[in-house]
């Protein structure tokens, strides 16, 4: 009889849990303001705000006035509504309980799935870009990638997405040690005093030459680059970066498939499929594209 009583009970209980949820819709029209704020990412006045949220100047009103109360929203210097106290710590608990790998583990294995592709991920390790994690399509690759494999900087596509984005001193530093990696080269490859650079501790001594830097501004102007048959003959690579709520790069998803099986061209569909994965990671981290434009253009 108990086990019947719990089995009715359990199977209630999930029937539940599967039925909408019924909410508060004043609240709901108050996400609505608060996520137009996000989107919009930077402050905006009452007017402007409540057009983004699609509702009346009016209706908005009180919602924002609720939501200054409680610190969830502020206003700027010129009345401007903008993220409150409580918003930013509610923002930085959140940032302060997210591992970027861990995080990334589902985008990975979901990229690998939808594009039928091998998925790398890298982190920038102590030696430079390491692979810490490999997710093999139906058809692995028969390639010298492994976890724990450092990319080369200057010919691989993993590495080239950090270079354009890590500090100048530190991707000085990790230049003149590219010759240890995978597909490595010498430094004085991409720069034009690399001994300086070696002598000064990786200072940024040296200027990268023009090739090399025009590659990495590309990188970061399409946010995504590729190898074609480079290091390894007849595999291909796309990869793209995960940025945190600062802009630096936290790690970098990757691509790869055998020449001629997919598109590889940075606007065809697996790299827009790569990127729509790294852009919803960014986002997780706190990045908000267009964010520091946006500051730029209000201070100005």
């Amino acid at each position: 009889m108990t086990d019947s009583f719990d089995t009715s009970r359990d199977a209630s209980a999930a029937s539940a849990d599967s039925k909408p949820q019924r909410g508060i819709q004043s609240l709901d029209s108050t996400g609505e303001l608060l996520a137009a704020l996000v989107a919009a990412a930077r402050p905006l006045t009452l007017r402007d705000l409540a057009a983004a949220a699609g509702m009346p100047p009016a209706k908005a009103f009180p919602h924002l006035v609720s939501l200054l109360k409680i610190g969830l929203l502020g206003r700027d210097a010129s009345g401007c509504f903008e993220a409150g106290p409580l918003a930013l710590e509610l923002g930085l608990i959140g940032l302060q309980r997210l591992s970027p790998t861990r995080e990334a583990e589902p985008e990975l294995v979901e990229l690998a799935v939808t594009t039928g592709m091998s998925v790398a991920m890298a982190v920038l390790g102590p030696l430079g870009p390491t692979v810490v994690r490999l997710e093999e399509s139906a058809r692995p690759l028969h390639v010298s990638l492994r976890v724990g494999t450092v990319m080369s900087l200057v010919n691989t596509a993993i590495g080239r997405v950090f270079s354009a984005y890590v500090a100048d001193d530190v991707r000085a530093g990790l230049l003149a040690q590219d010759h240890l990696r995978l597909a490595g080269a010498s430094a004085r490859d991409v720069m034009v005093d690399a001994a300086a650079t070696s002598t000064s501790a990786g200072q940024g001594a040296a200027a990268l030459k023009p090739a090399y830097a025009q590659r990495l501004a590309r990188i970061r102007a399409e946010g995504v680059d590729t190898a074609l048959s480079r290091p390894v003959p007849g595999i291909n690579t796309l990869a793209a970066p995960v940025l945190d709520h600062t802009g630096s790069i936290c790690l970098v998803l990757a691509l790869m498939g055998p020449s001629g099986s997919f598109d590889s061209a940075l606007a065809g569909e697996p790299a827009r499929t790569l990127q729509a994965a790294t852009a919803r990671l960014s986002r997780r981290f706190g990045w908000i594209a267009g964010a520091a434009e946006n500051a730029g253009q209000s201070a100005g």
